[in-house]
C-alpha cells in the first residue's frame, strides 16, 4: 500500500495514498481498533456531516465572505454533495468506540471534505479546521448531526413502511369484516370477537405509536450548531446559528431550527431519549402484533390454526414439510434489540457531564440501529406475511361454538352464578352448555335458542 505523509498539531502521520481522511482521522483508526469494519459510523451520521458542513459553509459565506471566499465554500459545498451521496464512504473508516464527544468523526469529515475539495478545486484551498470545520466545534457538530440524522432516518424510512403496514391491516380489515371468532384473555377462552376488530386492534396501536414518533420529532428539529465547544458560540459570528439552521432545512426539506439555549443542547440528549421511547413503544406493539399472529397462526394441526400465513421457506432440517413463523420470529427478535438499545440511550443520555454529553456515538448509534431495524423489519413483514394472511373460517366457528365463555350472553337472563355453575357443568361433563343449562333447569331448550346467538355477542 502507497502511503502520503499528512501533519496535524501533533506531528507528522503517514496515511493511505488513496484515501481523503488525513492525519486526526489516522489516529484514531490505530488508537481505536475496536469493531472495525462493523460498528462503523452510521451512514445516517455520514450523510447528516455532509449537510452540516455545506450549510455551515454556505453561512460563513454569506457572514465572513473575507474568511469563505466563494471558491472555497463551492469547493466545500460539492464535496459535501459527495459525501451526502454515499460516494465517500470508504473514506469515512472510524468506528463508533472512540471519543465519547464525535470529535474524531467530526475531523474526518473536515479531512475528507478538505480533501476532496482541495482535489475539485485542483489546489490547496483548504483547511479542515480554518476552513471546513469554521465557525464549528466537534461539541455542537455532533449533536447536530445526531438530529439531522434522526429526523431523516425516521421521516424518510421508517414513517413511510410504517404507514405501509397500516394500510395493509386496513385493507385486512375491511376483507374480513362479518367473521365471527373466539376472544382470549389471559391465554384463556374469552367472549367472541369479530376477526376484523381483533385486526383494528393491531392497526389502531400501530397508528398511535406513528402519532408518537411524529411528535417526538419537532424537538430533535432543534440543532446544537452554534454553540461551539460549551455552549457560548465562541468563534462563531453573530446569525450563524439562525442562518445555518435554515440552510439545513433548505438542503433536507426539512423544518430545523437553532436550539433557543446551547448549553443544554451540548450536554443533554432528552430529545433523544424521548424519541428513542416512541420507537420503543412501536417496538413492543410490533412484539405484541407478531405474537398474536403467530399464535393464531400455530399448527397447522395442533395449535390454535385461526389463520393462515405465506409458507416462505422450510422450517426443519430434520422434521419435512414443517414450515415455521419466521417473519413473526424476526419481528420479534428485533423487538428485542430495540428495547435493549433503549437501555443504552437511556443510560448514555444520563452520562452528560458539566457541559458536554461525552456519550454521543454509542446514543447515535443505538439510535439509528432502532430506526433501521424497525424499518426493515416492518417492510420485511408487510410484504412477506401480513399481505397473505387469510382467515380458516372453519376453525374460527368450530372454535367459537366449542368455547364455554359463550354462557356469559346467558347472564342477563338466568345471572352470573348460575352461568357459572352451567358452564362448568359443560366442562366437567363434556356437554354442550345448551345441554347443561337445560338439566340444570335454568331455561327451556326453546328459550336458550332465542336468546343465545353468539355472533350477536359482537
Amino acid at each position: 500500500m502507497e502511503y502520503r505523509i499528512e501533519h496535524d498539531s501533533m506531528g507528522e502521520m503517514q496515511v493511505p495514498a488513496d484515501k481523503y481522511w488525513g492525519a486526526q482521522t489516522e489516529r484514531s483508526h490505530e488508537n481505536f481498533q475496536i469493531g472495525i469494519g462493523i460498528e462503523t459510523m452510521p451512514l445516517y451520521i455520514l450523510r447528516a456531516f455532509g449537510v452540516l458542513k455545506k450549510a455551515a459553509a454556505i453561512a460563513n459565506n454569506k457572514l465572513k465572505p473575507e474568511k469563505m471566499t466563494d471558491k472555497k465554500m463551492h469547493a466545500i459545498c460539492q464535496a459535501c454533495d459527495e459525501v451526502m451521496d454515499d460516494l465517500l464512504v470508504d473514506h469515512f473508516p472510524l468506528v463508533v468506540w472512540q471519543t465519547g464527544s464525535g470529535t474524531q468523526s467530526n475531523m474526518n469529515a473536515n479531512e475528507v471534505i478538505a480533501n476532496r475539495g482541495n482535489r475539485i478545486a485542483g489546489e490547496k484551498l483548504l483547511h479542515p479546521n480554518d476552513d471546513v470545520n469554521m465557525s464549528q466545534s466537534s461539541n455542537d457538530t455532533f449533536p447536530t448531526a445526531m438530529h439531522i440524522a434522526a429526523v431523516v432516518s425516521i421521516e424518510d424510512k421508517l414513517l413511510p413502511e410504517l404507514n405501509k403496514l397500516i394500510e395493509a391491516f386496513k385493507k385486512l380489515e375491511k376483507e374480513n369484516e362479518g367473521i365471527v371468532k373466539s376472544g382470549r384473555t389471559h391465554l384463556q377462552d374469552a367472549v367472541p370477537i369479530a376477526f376484523s376488530q381483533e385486526i383494528s386492534g393491531w392497526r389502531s396501536s400501530l397508528e398511535r405509536d406513528a402519532e408518537m414518533i411524529r411528535l417526538s420529532l419537532d424537538p430533535l428539529k432543534e440543532l446544537a450548531l452554534g454553540g461551539t465547544a460549551v455552549g457560548t458560540g465562541l468563534n462563531a459570528p453573530d446569525g450563524f446559528a439562525e442562518l445555518v439552521a435554515e440552510e439545513v432545512s433548505r438542503i433536507t426539506g426539512k423544518n430545523f431550527r437553532t436550539a433557543p439555549n446551547k448549553f443544554h443542547a451540548l450536554t443533554s440528549k432528552d430529545e433523544i431519549v424521548f424519541a428513542h421511547g416512541a420507537l420503543k413503544a412501536l417496538a413492543c406493539d410490533m412484539m405484541k402484533i407478531a405474537n398474536d399472529v403467530r399464535w393464531l397462526a400455530s399448527g397447522p394441526r395442533l395449535g390454535l390454526g385461526e389463520i393462515h400465513i405465506p409458507e416462505n421457506e422450510p422450517g426443519s432440517s430434520i422434521m419435512p414439510g414443517k414450515v415455521n413463523p419466521t417473519q413473526c420470529e424476526s419481528v420479534t427478535m428485533v423487538a428485542v434489540q430495540v428495547i435493549g438499545n433503549d437501555v443504552a440511550v437511556g443510560f448514555g443520555a444520563s452520562q452528560g457531564n458539566f457541559e458536554l454529553n461525552v456519550f454521543m456515538p454509542v446514543i447515535a448509534y443505538n439510535f439509528l440501529q432502532s430506526a433501521r431495524l424497525l424499518a426493515d423489519s416492518i417492510t420485511s413483514f408487510t410484504k412477506n406475511c401480513v399481505v397473505g394472511i387469510t382467515a380458516n373460517e372453519q376453525k374460527m366457528h368450530d372454535n367459537l361454538y366449542n368455547s364455554l365463555m359463550l354462557v356469559t350472553a346467558l347472564n342477563p337472563y338466568i345471572g352470573y352464578e348460575n352461568a357459572a355453575k352451567t358452564a362448568k357443568k359443560a366442562y366437567k361433563e363434556n356437554k354442550s352448555l345448551k345441554e347443561a343449562c337445560v338439566e340444570l333447569g335454568f331455561l327451556t331448550p326453546e328459550r336458550f335458542d332465542e336468546v343465545f346467538h353468539p355472533d350477536l355477542m359482537v
